[in-house]
């Protein structure tokens, strides 16, 4: 099929003033994209005109994503069936790494199992969709409340009342906002045999169009010493960046 070339330069264009919300220069843009002056300019004219982009006038006219671009990512996320998103996803991820992978979200203050997908051969978990957990002693929980907002973190953290569950289980909001620190440098979570004895899991968070946390995806198998979980949790942080694109998020303002 043959691509209308004006038509491909308008979506790369609006693309690349999206990733920058600072703004960016008619001669960035036509560095950036290769384009001729006059070709840019007559395109960013036209998307400043529909209200696709806003021009920022000053020494050097800048351009940012217009209001009219927005209205229309949000009828496209307010019409978005994320769960139909997430279990096609999930089931492709499970394959690919050979293990258990969950996707989950709040539910007060635990975390609920809302599409679960299992490899070939696959290791038998308790959990199963619908199933609910403690957010402080799984790494779907950790995951999503390392990255909430300041005021639902402040009342899971209120409501939390901990449960011994393993030798390794947290045990106090002190340990667990140390945990919660490290979390958020790392951008994955462990549960290091702290809800069963014998799994060990890592979960990244996913987030939705508005930059907030909608949940969080995690690979759980049986523990082996031998296994790399801090390349595992690399492995489902870049996968739960996807979805997190895929579901609209454009990263952090």
């Amino acid at each position: 099929m043959k691509l209308n070339r004006t038509a491909q330069r308008t979506v790369e264009i609006l693309k690349l003033v999206s990733k920058n919300p600072e703004g960016i220069t008619l001669d960035e843009i036509c560095e950036k994209l290769d384009l001729p002056k006059t070709s840019a300019y007559d395109i960013v004219t036209t998307l400043a005109e529909m209200g696709m982009v806003k021009v920022d006038k000053g020494v050097r006219q800048r351009y940012t994503i217009g209001l009219m671009a927005y209205r229309i990512g949000i009828r496209y996320t307010n019409n978005l069936d994320f769960i139909g998103v997430m279990e096609p996803e999930v089931r492709t991820f499970a394959k690919e790494v050979g293990k258990t992978v969950f996707f989950g979200v709040q539910s007060d203050y635990e975390v609920v199992y809302l599409c679960k997908a299992e490899p070939e051969n696959p290791i038998i978990t308790t959990a199963t969709v619908g199933t609910k957990n403690p957010m402080y002693c799984t790494s779907l929980g950790k995951a999503i409340l390392a990255f909430c907002d300041e005021e639902t973190f402040s009342q899971i953290l209120g409501r939390i009342q901990f449960s011994k569950k393993t030798e390794k289980t947290i045990l106090n909001r002190e340990s667990l906002i140390r945990e919660l620190d490290k979390v958020r440098e790392l951008g994955y979570a462990l549960d290091e045999r702290e809800l069963e004895d014998h799994m060990e899991c890592v979960g990244a968070p996913v987030f939705g169009a508005d930059g907030s946390v909608l949940g969080a995806i995690s690979v759980s198998s049986l523990y082996k010493p031998t296994e790399d979980y801090d390349g595992l949790g690399r492995m489902v942080a870049k996968k739960a960046e996807e979805l997190s694109k895929m579901l609209g998020y454009l990263g952090k303002k």
